[in-house]
């Protein structure tokens, strides 16, 4: 059968997202041990990934279970943001745009609440692809089989007509088992070569 469309994870994939040292930063800051944050703030951020909180909701929970006034909770969240966005994998961005027209295109990416407005504002992603699934805001995440049913009803195609990219081996897995052509990104040189192999195929 042939593809219709391709269909591109965020963090790690169109965006480079080293580890900045963020938790660490703020734990030490905040004289808490490693993986203090993580214990504080799962709950809260958990809840931001699919949508069960407001962005005004997750800075003032952020203030209260970190017990931080409202300028640290300020410069606490710039960092996340920071380190959250990453950098522009240009490469790619440039290769998935020019996917269109011959292919539909999408993007599912397990998100934090306010992830569209800063990416588009960044990245304009939103002129890049046809469809954007983001979790914080469909109210599920990937591997949730859900999602990618969502995205293909979006773009109007079946799950074997989709190729998906993904950086993380559960994700892509999922959508192996729902019949799409799952892809596993381990670099920018061998995302594009096995997509185009796919799409030649």
């Amino acid at each position: 059968m042939a593809f219709r469309a391709v269909v591109f994870d965020i963090g790690g994939v169109l965006e480079v997202t080293p580890p900045l040292g963020m938790a660490g930063k703020w734990e030490d800051r905040l004289g808490l041990p490693p993986g203090g944050l993580a214990s504080r703030l799962g709950g809260l951020f958990g809840a931001g990934n699919v949508g069960e909180v407001t962005e005004a909701e997750i800075h003032r929970g952020v203030g209260e279970l970190l017990a931080i006034d409202e300028p640290a909770v300020d410069a606490f969240m710039a960092d996340l943001w920071t380190e959250y966005l990453g950098s522009l994998n240009t490469e790619l961005a440039a290769y998935f745009a020019g996917l269109r027209p011959a292919y539909r295109t999408g993007i599912i990416s397990n998100s934090f609440v306010g992830a569209r407005e800063r990416e588009q504002e960044r990245y304009g992603f939103g002129q890049l692809t046809d469809v954007i699934i983001y979790s914080h805001e469909a109210g599920i995440s990937k591997p949730d089989p859900r999602i990618y049913h969502l995205a293909c009803d979006r773009l109007g195609i079946r799950p074997e007509e989709m190729i998906f990219l993904d950086d993380v081996e559960e994700n892509v897995a999922a959508a192996r088992d729902l019949g799409a052509h799952g892809i596993l990104f381990t670099s920018t040189g061998q995302a594009i070569a096995d997509i185009e192999a796919c799409l030649r195929s």
